[in-house]
């Protein structure tokens, strides 16, 4: 069942996607050759903590840390270590998740760990410029298949994959709610969006082909040919004025492409 947000509740969430959005900005300052993913983790829960939220990924399903950490071909999921450093060229996604007040707040950015190839540097634009994209289709009287087209449009016109089998989702008291919100499909088709909805909205796209297999940690996911991956993602709500960012913070919905950037 979709569960329809009130005006004064879509307000509410409003800062539960600040959080979010200020742990992703100081944990993407943080990235750069030589730093440990472990460390990165601890920042994110730092800054959610000291702001009264609890991270929402941490313990959830089991997941043991909170954040997710997906380097280079890992696509989602990945799990923060002390035994992962950080290397120039990499590219590293990153995704967080505040529980505040009884609402979640989910966002994930992509970023630079020194200098990007060209390559992964299209990547990640591009993937980043499909959610801008998707974003703008999150309107009343549209449908879910307008969101997955656009992304799935862009992303393919780049000769980039679209993962299947990994997609956006409802937002509210829950982080996982109805509906999925697949980042492929077709003009017109799927649920009809209505003012109310809050949906997070995240592109996975990969170099090649979409494949995409879990590893032996039972939580990482990686693309299937050793392409590399880029992930994006907001929470939105839909309102008869358009589309809303909820994971904006006093910086905005955006952060630097590059990491290490303040």
């Amino acid at each position: 069942m979709i569960k329809i947000k009130l005006p004064e509740e879509i307000e509410q969430m409003k800062n539960a996607g600040a959080l979010s959005k200020t742990a992703l900005r100081r944990v993407g300052a943080r990235i750069v050759p030589g730093v440990s993913t472990l460390e990165l983790d601890r920042v994110a829960e730092g800054i959610i903590r000291m702001h009264g939220g609890v991270p929402a990924f941490k313990g959830y399903g089991g997941f043991p840390a909170s954040i997710c950490c997906s380097i280079n071909d890992e696509i989602v999921h990945g799990i923060p270590s002390a035994d992962v450093i950080l290397e120039d060229g990499d590219i590293v996604s990153i995704d967080t998740g505040a529980v505040l007040n009884g609402w979640v707040g989910d966002n994930a950015w992509t970023f630079y760990c020194g200098t990007p190839t060209p390559s992964h540097k299209e990547l990640c634009e591009v993937t980043r410029d499909c959610l801008k994209l998707a974003i703008k289709q999150a309107v009343p009287g549209n449908r879910l298949g307008d969101i997955g087209h656009a992304v799935q449009e862009h992303a393919e016109r780049h000769g980039f994959g679209v993962i299947r089998d990994y997609v956006g989702h409802g937002v509210g008291h829950e982080m996982h709610e109805e509906p999925s919100v697949p980042n492929y499909g077709h003009h017109g088709r799927g649920v009809k969006l209505q003012a109310g909805m809050v949906i997070a909205i995240e592109p996975m796209i990969v170099e090649r082909d979409y494949a995409s297999r879990v590893m032996p940690n039972r939580w990482t996911v990686v693309t299937a040919d050793g392409g590399c991956a880029a992930h994006y993602e907001n929470t939105v709500a839909i309102t008869e004025d358009g589309p809303v960012i909820l994971t904006e913070d006093d910086q905005g919905p955006w952060c630097p492409m590059e990491g290490g950037q303040n």
